[in-house]
C-alpha cells in the first residue's frame, strides 16, 4: 500500500494546483494562467478556459519538436530559437510557449518570441505582462502581418513562424513572411478564408458552362465552403513549391473549434517543379488565374 507523506505535524499536505487541475502542466506559471484569465483568481478552471487551454497545449505538442529540431541543427553553436507569432491577440500561445519551452533556459537553449498584433492595447498589455513575469525573451510589435515582413524590428531570418486563427489573407501574409524570412518551420491554423470565395463568386457566371466541376461551388453555401477548402489546398501547394514538406491534420476535435485545420510545413529543400505545376493547374481549373500573385512560386 502506498504511504501518504505527512508534514512534521503529522498532517497530510494540501494538494498542489497541478494535482487539483490535471490540465495544468507541472511547472506552468499559475500567475501567468491567471493573468491570461485561463484560471480564475481563485485558481479554478471553467469549461471555456479548459477548451482554450486544450487547444493551446495541443499546439505546443506540435511546436516543441520543431523548436528542438532547430536547436539540434545549430549543433554546439546554439543561438536559441527565434519564433514569430502572427495575429497574436492576447498572446496565449506565445506566453505559454515561452513559459513551457524557453523560460529559465540558457541563452543558447532558449529563444525569443515576437508577438505581432494590430491592436495597440493588446500589444501594450502583453508587453507589461512579460515585464511583470520576467519573460525577457518576449517582444510585442504593433504591426500587421504584411507590415512585419519589411520591419527592421525583426531579424532577417526567423526559425519558426506561427499563425493561429489569423483571419482571411493574414494567413497568406504569414506564409509570405515565412518564405521571405527563410523559416525552417511554419505552423498555421487558417481562419475565415473569404478572398478566394469572393473571386469564385465574382466569376461564377462565366465559369458555370465551362466545366462540370463548377457545380462544386454553384450554390452560395458551397461557394463559401469550397473557397475555404481550396484556399488551404493552394497554400499547401505553394509551400511545397518552395521546398517545404507539408503535413495537414486537425488541431483538436470538432467539438472544440470549427476552424480546425492545422498545416505544418518544414523546409526540406524538396523538388519544387511538380507542386508548382499542380498549383498553376488548380488555379486554371477553378478559374482563379487572377490569384496567381497571391499564391506565388
Amino acid at each position: 500500500m502506498k504511504q501518504v507523506k505527512k508534514d512534521s505535524a503529522g498532517k497530510k499536505p494540501a494538494p498542489t494546483v497541478y494535482e487539483l487541475l490535471p490540465e495544468v502542466k507541472p511547472g506552468q506559471s499559475i500567475e501567468l494562467l491567471k493573468e491570461l484569465h485561463i484560471l480564475t483568481r481563485e485558481g479554478k478552471l471553467n469549461q471555456d478556459s479548459r477548451r482554450k487551454l486544450k487547444q493551446v497545449y495541443h499546439l505546443v505538442q506540435f511546436i516543441e519538436p520543431l523548436v528542438n529540431d532547430v536547436l539540434a541543427q545549430q549543433g554546439e553553436q546554439k543561438q536559441g530559437v527565434s519564433l514569430v507569432d502572427h495575429g497574436a491577440g492576447k498572446s496565449y500561445l506565445g506566453f505559454i510557449l515561452y513559459d513551457l519551452l524557453f523560460k529559465g533556459k540558457p541563452a543558447g537553449e532558449g529563444g525569443h518570441i515576437y508577438g505581432i498584433e494590430t491592436r495597440e492595447e493588446l500589444v501594450q498589455k502583453s508587453t507589461e505582462l512579460a515585464a511583470r513575469l520576467g519573460f525577457e525573451g518576449m517582444s510585442f510589435l504593433n504591426l500587421s502581418v504584411a507590415e512585419s515582413t519589411g520591419s527592421g524590428k525583426l531579424p532577417p531570418t526567423i526559425d519558426v513562424v506561427t499563425a493561429l486563427h489569423a483571419c482571411n489573407t493574414a494567413t497568406d501574409d504569414a506564409i509570405d513572411f515565412a518564405l521571405k524570412k527563410k523559416a525552417k518551420h511554419i505552423v498555421l491554423v487558417p481562419c475565415c478564408q473569404a478572398e478566394v470565395a469572393s473571386v469564385l463568386r465574382k466569376n461564377k457566371g462565366k465559369d458555370l458552362g465551362r466545366s462540370a466541376l463548377t457545380e462544386i461551388w454553384r450554390h452560395p453555401i458551397h461557394t463559401r465552403e469550397f473557397g475555404s477548402q481550396i484556399t488551404n489546398v493552394l497554400r499547401c501547394l505553394q509551400l511545397e513549391a518552395h521546398g517545404y514538406q507539408v503535413t495537414v491534420t486537425e488541431l483538436v476535435g470538432w467539438e472544440h473549434s470549427m476552424k480546425n485545420e492545422l498545416i505544418v510545413a518544414t523546409w526540406k529543400n524538396l523538388p519544387r517543379k511538380r507542386p508548382a505545376e499542380r498549383l498553376q493547374q488548380v488555379l486554371a481549373e477553378v478559374g482563379l488565374e487572377e490569384m496567381a500573385e497571391r499564391f506565388y512560386v
